[in-house]
């Protein structure tokens, strides 16, 4: 087809009429004289069957040269089984999205379609199916250790090094639970911008087999009756705040987590039915804790202290807190008792331990529910804790009167 079959001065000449008409250059460009005067550039092709129309820009702004020479990129682009309309709207978008981000950026907004923007649609998808505590654990940890190198890439030109490069300072410092962890919600962030046609794979996936596995945790715990027993009269010795001294006696006896002993409520104690009724977190579902003589002394004794305010075992910052989760770990290793021999969890090993070995009858089951180690099924759960309950209050009695003995040194 001819092309260029006009001067430059034909278009200059050009004159409006009653209605618009166009000049035609030859193999799709036309100029479009409107009846108001303005002079502007069309390309007009044939793109799958169908009739389009490109505005290549107002003369003379955009010379017959400039005309032609987008014509021609755009009849290339028609070779390459590209549509012109089509590579324009994308640079748009582009040039939107980029004005956008530096509008985000200046706010401290995550870049549109970046892994950070991606972490925070996956966060807000799943945040009314997980707890909020393991919400904002979730949320932090992929700021605080994969933002630094991802949070600002496009999802969908994250390679599996950047990830690798990612989790790599974890990996060599040994911290393979974190490591596992971040691994896992990274790959939930892929997997969520795969559904939503963000990206096509996940390149965390084949990074996974470059985490060593992780070896499970062994807390140290004394279950020698002869050790507890000077445990438990070096816990009677220990110098400490008075608040630590309660939460370290009432350790051994109540078969708990730390966590959950430090964060105990005041309003979750039932003096009347000598019980402690917490929500576990752990295993998600409301606990109860029969609580023995010297259990309820201990509170009583402590309450004139703290029973004003919200936890049995406040921080001594005063602000608000419970106790940290160091304290008795402190405790003990002031004591001489480092974590390769005692910890704070340990006293739950102590308890299921002793209990099972001094062959009072109590059963398995019964330790399983005082342990807080519930099943899933929250029928069966609450059936469990109703059927041991009993069996639960004389257990944890014998339990203190048991400690007693060895606190005073009975062989």
């Amino acid at each position: 087809m001819a092309k260029q079959l006009n001067k430059d001065a034909v278009y200059k000449a050009a004159k409006p009429k009653d209605k618009n008409y166009m000049i035609n250059d030859g193999d799709g460009l036309f100029m479009l004289v409107g009846k108001n005067g303005t002079k502007s550039w069309r390309f007009v092709y044939t793109f799958n069957k169908k009739r389009e129309k490109l505005e290549l820009g107002v003369y003379p702004k955009v010379t017959l040269e400039a005309a032609r020479r987008k014509a021609e990129e755009a009849r290339d682009q028609i070779s390459n089984a590209v549509n012109p309309s089509d590579k324009r709207k994308e640079k748009k978008a582009v040039k939107e999205i980029e004005l956008e981000n530096e509008s985000r950026r200046s706010a401290g907004l995550p870049l549109i379609n970046s892994f950070a923007d991606l972490t925070g649609q996956w966060l807000a998808s799943i945040e009314h199916l997980t707890k909020p505590t393991t919400h904002i654990k979730k949320a932090s940890r992929l700021a605080r250790l994969a933002f630094p190198i991802l949070g600002d890439m496009p999802i969908n030109q994250i390679k599996s090094s950047d990830v690798l490069a990612t989790l790599k300072p974890l990996i060599d410092k040994m911290q393979l639970e974190t490591a596992h962890r971040l691994h896992s919600e990274m790959s939930s962030v892929f997997a969520y911008a795969i559904v939503h046609n963000f990206t096509d794979y996940d390149p965390a996936q084949p990074v996974a087999k470059q985490i060593p596995a992780q070896k499970p945790k062994h807390r140290a715990a004394i279950i020698d009756p002869h050790q507890v027993g000077q445990l438990l009269r070096d816990i009677g010795n220990y110098k400490g705040t008075f608040v630590v001294q309660m939460a370290f006696k009432i350790s051994p006896l109540l078969f708990q987590r730390p966590g959950e002993i430090r964060q105990l409520l005041w309003e979750d104690i039932d003096f009347e039915a000598k019980e402690w009724r917490p929500y576990i977190s752990k295993t998600d579902f409301y606990h109860i804790v029969p609580l023995s003589t010297q259990a309820i002394a201990i509170l009583n004794e402590i309450k004139p202290l703290t029973g004003s305010g919200k936890y049995v075992f406040p921080s001594s910052r005063g602000d608000g807190r419970p106790m940290s989760n160091n304290t008795i770990r402190t405790a003990l290793k002031t004591l001489g008792y480092d974590s390769d021999k005692m910890t704070a969890h340990g006293f739950r090993t102590t308890a299921s331990t002793l209990t099972l070995l001094n062959e009072q009858g109590w059963s398995p089951d019964a330790i399983e529910r005082q342990l807080a180690h519930a099943p899933r099924d929250q029928v069966r759960a609450a059936y469990n804790r109703a059927q041991y309950l009993d069996e639960r209050r004389r257990m944890m009695q014998s339990w203190a009167d048991y400690l007693d003995t060895l606190k005073n040194g009975a062989q």
